[in-house]
């Protein structure tokens, strides 16, 4: 078992960063891998022009890899923010503004799955007043992704490096999961679950696999510490997935680490080539 049976995507905005946007399909491809996932590419603008987006298609369409999921826009992701759809003003209409872009953008290239990160907490404002706007936001956006026949995620991270960020637990992301689904009766909000995370937070994430796996939508791994490939910290990546498996996870397991001082290319010697391509 361990890493043989896994359906792994490569997230191209943490790795192959080395390289411009538009190059780093082929290059995951050029790696051994047939599918991918983005962080929402344009931190700047919620609504790039449409050449943008067609350019990225292309560009996935090119190199022949499937876009297994997609963040709606989150602020300054590389940086201090960690989403907009909870911070009231400018960053809720961008929201907004973005969630018909990246559904129809997902449409447009058979992504299924679409992550949307909740935002900070803002100084001044009542947690109460945020959530209410989250959960505002987060039933258009659920409408929007069943539009087109995908899944809404919700992330728990870490308060270690996201202290500001409220849902740093399985059962706090889940509530939110809860939630939207209870205001929209689609169904269709799931939890991405972060191995990486539910670890830095201290989780026991043998339970929380156990607990949590039938409202799962999508995992990530990293290894901690230090956020690097498997193999680079403590954590049993390979029996954590083997759990998955048998819990009845049948995902993508979206390959989010750091590569460190190599080239990203480099870093997947712990996985054989034949593993890389999805089944």
């Amino acid at each position: 078992m361990g890493y043989t049976d896994q359906r792994f995507n490569v997230n191209l905005s943490i790795l192959f960063t080395e390289l411009p946007l538009l190059e780093r399909p082929a290059a995951a491809a050029a790696a051994g891998f047939t599918a991918v996932e983005l962080w929402w590419p344009w931190i700047e603008t919620p609504t790039p022009d449409q050449s943008e987006l067609d350019a990225l298609k292309q560009a996935l369409d090119d190199a022949g890899t499937q876009l297994v999921g997609l963040n709606f826009y989150a602020g300054q992701l590389p940086g201090p923010d960690r989403g907009a759809l909870s911070v009231p003003g400018e960053e809720s209409d961008r929201f907004r503004a973005n969630i018909d872009v990246a559904a129809d953008f997902a449409a447009s290239v058979g992504c299924k799955a679409l992550n949307a990160l909740y935002g900070n907490r803002v100084d001044g404002v009542d947690p109460a007043v945020q959530d209410e706007l989250a959960l505002e936001n987060l039933v258009i956006a659920a409408r929007a992704a069943d539009r087109i026949g995908a899944i809404l995620l919700i992330e728990a991270l870490n308060k270690p490096e996201s202290p500001r960020y409220p849902l740093v637990s399985a059962p706090a992301a889940i509530e939110v999961v809860d939630r939207v689904n209870a205001a929209t009766g689609l169904g269709n909000a799931k939890f991405l679950l972060d191995l990486y995370h539910l670890s830095m937070n201290g989780e026991d994430l043998p339970e929380v696999i156990e607990k949590y796996t039938a409202r799962t939508g999508h995992v990530q791994i990293a290894d901690n510490p230090g956020r690097g490939a498997p193999g680079t910290g403590d954590l049993d990546l390979a029996g954590l997935l083997d759990r998955l498996k048998k819990a009845g996870y049948e995902g993508w397991v979206g390959l989010e680490y750091k590569a460190g001082d190599r080239p990203s290319a480099e870093s997947f010697e712990w996985l054989p080539r034949p593993q890389r391509a999805a089944n």
